[in-house]
């Protein structure tokens, strides 16, 4: 193996990038490693609110996000899956699987280390930014029409349902942005919302509530989803208490996130498994920060993040440079 990396970037959204254009400034010796670069940057349908970029999209933004990063020759490493995270003395080792590689169990990665074996990398810092992955319904169906009808990205496929039915199943801003965006693609969208009102940005809920092909069903549980070969439908209890029926050809899961935080299992996590992180973005362990939406702020914005990285790369370079007196 190399000579160990100053810091290691685990991740490829917001927060990562921050952290890594900083890092590239201060000329450490680091490296960006996910298994894709974008994250829920590259996955969000109309930005407005990222300051000095008005009327963006997701995929532009990710899209300047790697190109600012490349500008400093930042290097990006895609395809790698972080397995495990082990600590050894003043070093990091962090085994993964990369694509086309097996992964190896966690236990055996863990008593290579103990071993003395090499790992895949090795850093005195450690920046976890890998933000969160979609939440499921875990209703009937929903994982037999996964890819058939059921997404959790309407970015990404919300032009498969040109002209067909569809339904949005959610209360927040994504689930809000997500049946905006159909209405420009779908011949009628429906938004299943369990709440009595949205929780969302006001002119979200005034663009959805007004727009003629948008029908808002509040009050409602969806039990189940239908098909044959694809989505032909779903059923909800409404508030009475009925079960009924509704015909679509797609649906467009946006419930929340669940962080990405199982790497290390000594981190300290809150109920909801958001890292726990101070103002400085340190976690519980030494060397390791973290920053984004994995971590436990109560606010999940792309600005956010972007200054939660600029914290962290911060933080990781004073505990860098204190390392290296000790040493």
């Amino acid at each position: 193996m190399q000579k160990p990396y100053d810091l290691i970037i685990i991740g490829g959204s917001a927060a990562a990038t921050a952290a890594g254009i900083y890092a590239a400034r201060r000329k450490l010796n680091f490296k960006i490693i996910t298994k894709e670069f974008g994250g829920e940057v590259a996955t969000s349908g109309e930005i407005d609110n990222y300051p000095g970029v008005p009327d963006t999209d997701g995929i532009a933004l990710s899209g300047a996000f790697r190109k600012h990063l490349e500008k400093y020759g930042a290097e990006i490493e895609e395809g790698v899956e972080v397995a495990d995270i082990s600590k050894k003395g003043d070093l990091f080792c962090i085994s993964a699987k990369k694509d086309g590689q097996p992964k190896a169990a966690a236990d055996k990665l863990k008593k290579g280390m103990e071993d003395g074996k090499k790992c895949d990398y090795e850093a005195k810092a450690i920046i976890v930014t890998t933000g969160v992955h979609p939440r499921e319904l875990n209703v009937p169906g929903e994982k037999e029409f996964r890819g058939k009808g059921v997404t959790y990205c309407t970015t990404c496929d919300g032009p498969l349902f040109g002209g067909k039915i569809t339904a949005t199943i959610g209360g927040g801003n994504s689930a809000l942005e997500s049946a905006i965006m159909m209405s420009g693609i779908a011949s009628k969208v429906y938004v299943i919302n369990k709440n009595p009102g949205f929780k969302g940005d006001a002119v979200l809920i005034d663009k959805v509530t007004k727009d003629p092909k948008i029908t808002v069903i509040y009050e409602a549980g969806t039990k189940e989803i239908t098909g044959d070969k694809f989505v032909t439908g779903l059923k909800y209890q409404d508030k009475e208490g009925k079960v009924q029926d509704l015909k679509l050809d797609g649906i467009l899961v946006h419930i929340g996130m669940v962080p990405n935080s199982e790497l290390v299992k000594e981190l300290e996590k809150n109920d909801f498994g958001e890292i726990k992180v101070d103002k400085f973005c340190k976690t519980n362990i030494p060397g390791l920060f973290a920053a984004g939406d994995v971590t436990d702020v109560p606010y999940k914005q792309i600005g956010v993040a972007v200054g939660q990285g600029i914290t962290a790369v911060l933080s990781s370079i004073d505990y860098i440079n204190k390392l290296s007196v000790k040493q």
